[in-house]
């Protein structure tokens, strides 16, 4: 059983064929499947879809690229991470990518998120663009090592891998380790100990080969175990139960 760390399943290009994309789960052995939430005004629908399926999770939070939205404070982030659905805290982090400017906003929010996840105790689910020392730095001062959590679609360095690692966070690789140019991501995929990585689609983006540039979804997580599978030289039925393993025990979920 394959589980899929990350995923947008209420975005409306997913949502509009919500039945097919999880009988293509169940087919492919995608048990299981985090849906994240990128902002609070759209949360409850990300709940609604865990609330309604026994296989789907939420988190909550607010991504670091979307502006002039609700901003929850630390109790707001701690009260809802307390339904038995929601997993973790975030997509929460920093994106100096898309954003520019004077950005301090981006790095309260994310604050508010690791304090957040402290109070609840909940893994975070962090995204980081162009901004990995920052990330790190804050990741630091506010002890986001207490709750660990994941570097959501890694594609930093080994350098920064190691010390991601060291805060007790997994890393989580997506449809991009298995495209041709991504030698630095799968780089720090070989390097990395099985025991702290798990595998995403960041459906409906992101595509692993080979089906690069198509709308991506649960099932495909499947192309991103072969990759490690591949690039450790072990066989794909260890990815596939020791990535399951990582994700339920990071979330403290009994694995049935």
């Amino acid at each position: 059983m394959l589980v899929d760390s990350h995923c947008h399943l209420d975005f409306p290009e997913l949502a509009a064929k919500l039945d097919e994309i999880l009988a293509n789960m169940q087919q492919s052995g995608v048990g299981h499947a985090l849906c994240i939430s990128v902002n609070m005004e759209n949360f409850p629908q990300v709940l609604a879809l865990a609330e309604a399926h026994p296989n789907l999770y939420a988190s909550v939070g607010v991504h670091p690229d979307y502006e002039d939205v609700h901003e929850p404070t630390v109790d707001d982030l701690a009260a809802l991470a307390s339904h038995p659905k929601v997993l973790a805290i975030g997509e929460t982090g920093l994106d100096y990518y898309r954003l520019k400017g004077d950005l301090e906003w981006q790095r309260e929010r994310f604050r508010i998120h690791i304090r957040a996840a402290r109070k609840a105790g909940k893994p975070l689910v962090i995204h980081t663009r162009e901004a990995a020392a920052d990330t790190l730095r804050l990741m630091a001062e506010e002890n986001a090592a207490a709750v660990g959590g994941i570097m959501h679609c890694f594609t930093e360095n080994l350098e920064v891998a190691e010390q991601a690692l060291a805060m007790n966070f997994h890393l989580s690789f997506s449809g991009i380790v298995t495209f041709k140019n991504a030698a630095q991501v799968k780089e720090v995929a070989r390097a990395t100990p099985l025991e702290r990585i798990l595998i995403e689609t960041d459906s409906p983006y992101l595509a692993p080969s080979p089906h690069r540039g198509k709308i991506n979804q649960p099932a495909y997580v499947k192309y991103v175990a072969e990759e490690i599978a591949k690039l450790k030289n072990i066989p794909i039925e260890t990815v596939e139960r020791e990535t399951t393993r990582n994700f339920f025990a990071l979330m403290k979920l009994p694995l049935n």
